[in-house]
C-alpha cells in the first residue's frame, strides 16, 4: 500500500474517532510510524481461526459475528483474515475498546439513534462457546433469514432477470440474449418446476410394494434426479431465489432404510443443479470470458458425469444395480460435484468477474493442500479459467495491446484521453477486484510493461519481445513471475532508449533547469528588467500575451537563445501565491489545516500582484510527458516561484543600495541619522544573497550533480522517474518548502525586506521631488557652479529636517527589531530541526549567516533569558515569590548559561515563536 493511501486511511480513522481537533501530532506522524513498523502479515488457517475464535469469545454477539464472517468469506473479500487478526488485537486492548465504545455512543447520540441489541439469537447466559451450541443458533438464524414463503418463479425467468441486472450494472457493450432462450424452459438441464408448488398428493405411494420393488422404483427416480429430471416419487421444490440449494420431496411411505439412503444420495443432485445453473448463467456475455472459460471446463466435467449416469442406467436396466452399489459408485462424483458447487456458490455470492474469479479459484486450490484429487480438480478449473485472462496478459506485456472486450483485465484502455495531454494526469489507478491475488505482487510491473510497449508502438516502432512465452497458471508463482520480469526489463529498456536517444530526455530536463531553477542568470535578469512595471500590477490587469512577448524577447536576447527547446517555455499566471499553495498542500488532512485556514483568511491575500501569481509553464510532448508529468512540473513551479521571489527581493534591496548613493550629498548630521537604515539594508541584503546562494549552489547544484551521476547508470524508465522525483523532492526539502514553520518565517522575512525597500525608495523619491521643486525655483537666479553648491545645501538641510523626525527613527527601529527577531527565530528553528531530524544540510545557511558568531551571542542571550523566565514561572507556580530582574539580561545572566537549540519554545521579550510581524 502506498504512502498516500496509508495517509488517507489514517486521516479517515482520525475523523471517525473524532480526535482531529484534540490531536497535536497529525496524521503524517502516524503515517510515518506505520510505514516504519509495517511488516508483512502471512495469513494461515491457524492464525485466522484463532483470531476468529478470540473475537467470538469476547463479543456479546458471537453468532452474529460468525455469520457475518462466513458471509464475507464466501464472497472472497480481500484482506478479511488480516482484518480479523487486527480486530483480535483490538479486542485484547481495553483502552482502545473504551475509546471505540465512547466514540460509537457519541455518534449515535449525535444522529439521534438508539443503541439496541440486534434481533439475532445468541448463546444462552452461562453457556460456553461450543461447536454444537453454535450450530444450534445458526439453524435458528437460517430460519429467520428464510422468513415467509416467497413467490416461486421458473429458472428461465430468474435467469432473464439476472442477466438484465448484470447488463445494467456493467458498462460494457455485449450482445443481447435472444428471447427464445428464455421462452423454452426445456432447454435447461436443470429441473423444470411449474408455477405451482408441488404437494405430497401428487406423489404415488410406494409403501404397499415389496422392498425389492420399492428399491428398483426409487433407483429409477434417483438416476433421473441426478441428471436434473424429476421422478415419480421424488419431486423438486421450486427455488426461492436464483442461487438457492435445490430441495426435494420424497414419498413418505418409502421404506425407512431406503429413504435414508436416498437422502444421502440427493445432495449430489442438489449440487448438480447448482453447477448447471451456474454454467447456464455464467455462459452469458455479461459475465466475461473468464466465467465463460470456467463454465466450459465445468461443462466438460458435467459431460463426463452424464456419461457416468448413462453407465449406471445400463446396469439398472440389466438388473445389477442397487442403492448400495450406487452409493459406492458415486463417491468420486459426489466429491467432484461438491467442489464445483462450492466454487459456484462462492462466485455467485461475490458476483465475481474476471480477476476476482481467478482469486477465488486460486485460494480454493491452495486450501486443498493434502487432498490430492480435490486440488487436482481445482487446479484444472483454475488453469482453464486463466486461459483468456492470460491471453490478454500476454498481448499486454509482449505487445502493449489491450484486447479486453468485457472489462476484466487490470488495465483498462481509455481512448477519450489525448496522449498529448497525459502530462496533466496526476495518477493512474486500477480496480483491485480485477487483479488476481496471485498477481498482486507484480501488478505494478504488469501495468508499466504494457504501458511502456504501448508508448513505443505509438511512436512508430516495432515491438517484438524476444522472451515471449505462454503464461500458464501454476501454484509455483515464481515461474510466471520470471516471465513478467523478463518482459518488463525488455519494455523498460526499449522505452528508455527511445526517450534518451531519440526524444533527448536529458536535454529536456536540462532545459527546464535553465529556466525553472534560474540556471541562465542573464535571461532571468533581462526578463525581470523588462517586466518590472507589469509585475507591479494586479493579476487581473495583466495581459498574458504581453508577458509572452517579453519572455520571447528576453529568451532571444540572452544566452538562452541557443537552447533548442526555448519555445516550449510559457507564462502561467496562477490564482494563488506560493505560500498559499505550499500551505494548502502541506496541510491536507493534517493538524495544520486549521492554521492554514486562519492564514488564508488574511485580507492581504485577496488581491495578488503579478509578481505573486507569476510562474513558468512548460509544453511537454508525448512521450516525454511520462517523465515530465504534471506532478514534476508542479514541483518545478514551486521551486521557481521561491527562487524568483527571492531574486525579486534581492533586486529591491539592490535598488535601495543604488538610491543610497545620493547620501554622499548629505551633511554629517544626515549621515549619522541615515546610518541605521544603511546598516539594516546591508544586513537584509546579506541575508537574502546568502539565502539565494545557499539554494542555488548548496542545494540545487549538488542535487543536480547527484541526479546526473545516477542517470549514467539507469537501466529502466522507473529508475529515471525515481531519480528525477528524488532530485525535485530533495530540492524542495532543502529549500525549506516542505517545512511549514521555516517556510512561514522565511516568507515573513522576505515581506519585511520588501516593505523596508518600498519605504526607503518612497522616501528617496519624495526627497528628490522636493529638491527638484526647490531647484526649479532657484534656476533663474543661480549659475551652474553655484547651482551644484546650492543643490548640496538644499539636500543636506532637507534630509536633516526629515531624519530628525521621530517617525523615521521609530520606523527604522521597528524594521530592525522585526527583522532581527524573525531572523533569530529562523536560525533557532533551523538548528532545532537539523538536530532533531539529522538534516545537516540546513546548517549551511546558519554558518553562512552567522559567519562571525554575531547571531550566536544573541541566540545564547535569548535562550538564557527564556530559561530564567521558565524558572521564574516555575517558582511562581510552586508558591515562591521571585521578582523579574530590572537590569539588562545580558549583564545579569549566568556565565554557564548556553544556548540550546529548540529547548525553549515559549514566548520571550524578544518576540513570540509564531514570528508575527508587528
Amino acid at each position: 500500500m502506498s504512502e498516500f493511501k496509508i495517509h488517507h486511511h489514517v486521516s479517515a480513522l482520525m475523523d471517525q474517532l473524532n480526535v482531529r481537533g484534540t490531536d497535536t501530532v497529525g496524521a503524517e506522524v502516524y503515517t510515518e510510524m506505520l510505514l516504519k513498523n509495517t511488516t508483512p502479515y502471512v495469513t494461515t488457517n491457524v492464525s485466522a481461526n484463532q483470531a476468529k475464535r478470540k473475537i467470538a469469545e469476547s463479543s456479546k454477539t458471537p453468532i452474529e459475528f460468525l455469520a457475518k464472517y462466513d458471509d464475507l468469506k464466501s464472497k472472497n473479500v480481500r484482506e478479511l483474515d488480516s482484518l480479523t487478526f487486527l480486530l483480535s488485537k483490538v479486542s485484547d486492548d481495553e483502552q482502545t475498546k473504551e475509546v471505540l465504545e465512547k466514540t460509537f455512543k457519541n455518534k449515535a447520540e449525535a444522529v439521534g439513534a438508539t443503541i439496541q441489541a440486534h434481533d439475532i439469537p445468541q448463546l444462552p447466559p452461562g453457556q460456553k462457546y461450543t461447536p454444537q451450541a453454535v450450530m444450534d443458533v445458526q439453524m435458528q438464524i437460517q430460519k429467520l433469514k428464510e422468513g415467509p414463503a416467497v413467490s416461486q418463479i421458473t429458472s428461465s425467468e430468474m435467469l432473464r432477470k439476472a442477466l438484465r441486472e448484470k447488463q445494467d450494472s456493467r458498462n460494457v457493450n455485449v450482445p443481447a440474449q435472444p428471447d427464445w432462450l428464455f421462452q423454452r424452459p426445456a432447454l435447461t438441464r436443470d429441473f423444470i418446476v411449474g408455477m405451482e408448488a408441488p404437494t405430497d398428493n401428487k406423489i404415488m405411494p410406494l409403501g404397499n410394494l415389496p422392498t425389492m420393488m420399492q428399491e428398483q422404483a426409487i433407483l429409477d427416480d434417483v438416476l433421473y434426479c441426478m441428471q436434473g429430471i424429476e421422478g415419480k416419487y421424488i419431486l423438486a421444490r421450486a427455488l426461492p431465489d436464483r442461487y438457492a440449494a435445490r430441495e426435494f420431496m420424497i414419498d413418505q411411505s418409502l421404506d425407512v432404510s431406503l429413504m435414508e439412503m436416498v437422502k444421502r444420495i440427493l445432495p449430489l443432485a442438489s449440487n448438480y443443479s447448482i453447477v448447471v445453473r451456474f454454467i447456464e448463467e455464467k455462459s452469458a456475455y455479461e459475465y466475461g470470458m473468464v466465467n465463460h472459460a470456467l463454465s466450459a471446463a465445468m461443462r466438460t466435467l458435467i459431460k463426463d458425469y452424464l456419461v457416468f449416469i448413462a453407465q449406471l442406467e445400463t446396469q439398472l436396466r440389466g438388473g445389477s444395480l442397487s442403492l448400495q452399489k450406487l452409493w459406492f459408485y458415486i463417491q468420486p462424483s459426489m466429491k467432484t460435484m461438491d467442489i464445483m458447487a462450492t466454487v459456484a456458490n462462492s462466485l455467485n455470492r461475490g458476483e465475481c468477474i474476471g480477476g476476482a474469479v481467478l482469486s477465488l479459484l486460486h485460494e480454493k486450490t491452495s486450501s486443498l493442500i493434502g487432498d490430492e484429487k480435490g486440488q487436482e480438480l481445482c487446479l484444472y478449473l483454475t488453469q482453464s479459467a486463466c486461459v483468456p485472462y492470460f491471453e490478454i496478459l500476454e498481448k499486454w506485456i509482449y505487445k502493449g495491446i489491450i484486447s479486453d472486450p468485457y472489462a476484466e483485465f487490470l488495465v483498462e484502455e481509455n481512448q477519450t484521453i489525448d496522449r498529448e495531454k497525459l502530462h496533466e494526469v496526476f495518477n493512474h489507478e486500477y480496480p483491485l477486484e480485477r487483479i488476481p491475488v496471485f498477481l498482486e505482487i507484480v501488478a505494478e510491473k504488469i501495468l508499466n510493461t504494457g504501458k511502456y510497449l504501448n508508448v513505443v508502438r505509438q511512436c512508430g516502432r516495432d515491438v517484438k519481445c524476444p522472451n515471449a512465452a505462454e503464461v500458464v497458471y501454476t501454484l509455483k508463482e515464481k515461474k510466471y513471475f520470471e516471465q513478467i520480469e523478463k518482459a518488463y526489463n525488455y519494455a523498460s529498456k526499449l522505452l528508455l532508449d527511445l526517450l534518451i536517444d531519440e526524444k533527448e530526455l536529458l536535454a529536456r530536463i536540462r532545459s527546464m533547469k535553465h529556466y525553472f531553477l534560474l540556471d541562465k542568470g542573464d535571461f532571468i535578469v533581462q526578463f525581470m528588467d523588462m517586466t518590472e512595471e507589469e509585475m507591479k500590477q494586479d493579476v487581473e490587469n495583466i495581459m498574458p500575451t504581453r508577458l509572452e512577448s517579453l519572455l520571447e524577447l528576453a529568451l532571444r536576447t540572452s544566452t538562452a537563445n541557443v537552447d533548442p527547446y526555448k519555445d516550449d517555455l510559457k507564462v502561467d499566471l496562477l490564482q494563488f501565491d506560493l505560500i498559499t499553495q505550499m500551505f494548502k498542500i502541506l496541510s491536507i488532512d493534517t493538524s495544520m489545516e486549521n492554521d492554514y485556514k486562519k492564514y488564508r483568511s488574511d485580507p492581504t491575500d485577496l488581491h495578488l500582484s503579478g509578481l505573486e501569481s507569476f510562474s513558468f509553464d512548460y509544453v511537454v510532448k508525448w512521450p516525454v510527458s511520462l517523465v515530465l508529468n504534471r506532478k514534476a512540473l508542479t514541483r518545478y513551479q514551486m521551486l521557481f516561484r521561491h527562487l524568483f521571489y527571492t531574486k525579486h527581493v534581492e533586486r529591491q534591496l539592490c535598488s535601495v543600495w543604488v538610491g543610497n548613493k545620493s547620501a554622499k550629498l548629505y551633511g554629517p548630521k544626515s549621515c549619522r541619522w541615515y546610518s541605521a537604515a544603511f546598516a539594516l539594508r546591508q544586513r537584509m541584503l546579506n541575508f537574502v544573497q546568502n539565502f539565494e546562494y545557499y539554494m542555488m549552489f548548496e542545494v540545487v547544484e549538488p542535487n543536480w550533480h547527484v541526479f546526473q551521476t545516477n542517470m549514467l547508470s539507469v537501466s529502466n524508465v522507473d529508475d529515471v522517474l525515481a531519480y528525477h522525483i528524488d532530485f525535485l523532492n530533495s530540492c524542495l526539502n532543502d529549500c525549506m518548502l516542505t517545512n511549514p514553520q521555516l517556510l512561514k518565517i522565511v516568507h515573513k522575512l522576505m515581506m519585511v525586506c520588501v516593505t523596508f525597500s518600498n519605504f526607503i525608495m518612497r522616501l528617496g523619491h519624495t526627497t528628490e521631488v522636493q529638491v527638484d521643486d526647490m531647484l526649479e525655483s532657484k534656476r533663474r537666479t543661480e549659475k551652474g557652479s553655484d547651482r551644484n553648491k546650492f543643490k548640496t545645501k538644499i539636500i543636506s538641510e532637507h534630509v536633516d529636517e526629515l531624519l530628525r523626525n521621530e517617525n523615521f527613527e521609530r520606523t527604522i527601529g521597528n524594521f530592525d527589531a522585526n527583522f532581527e527577531r524573525l531572523l533569530l527565530e529562523l536560525l533557532e528553528k533551523i538548528m532545532a530541526f537539523a538536530n532533531h531530524n539529522s538534516e545537516v544540510k540546513l546548517l549551511n545557511i546558519v554558518y553562512r549567516l552567522d559567519f562571525n558568531g554575531f547571531y550566536t551571542e544573541k541566540l545564547e542571550a535569548l535562550g538564557a533569558e527564556k530559561a530564567v523566565l521558565d524558572a521564574s514561572n516555575h517558582s511562581s507556580e510552586s508558591g515562591s515569590t521571585c521578582s523579574w530582574p530590572t537590569s539588562s539580561f545580558t549583564t545579569t545572566r549566568p556565565e554557564t548559561a548556553r544556548y540550546v537549540p529548540g529547548r525553549h519554545q515559549t514566548s520571550g521579550r524578544h518576540g513570540s515563536s509564531s514570528g508575527s510581524i508587528s
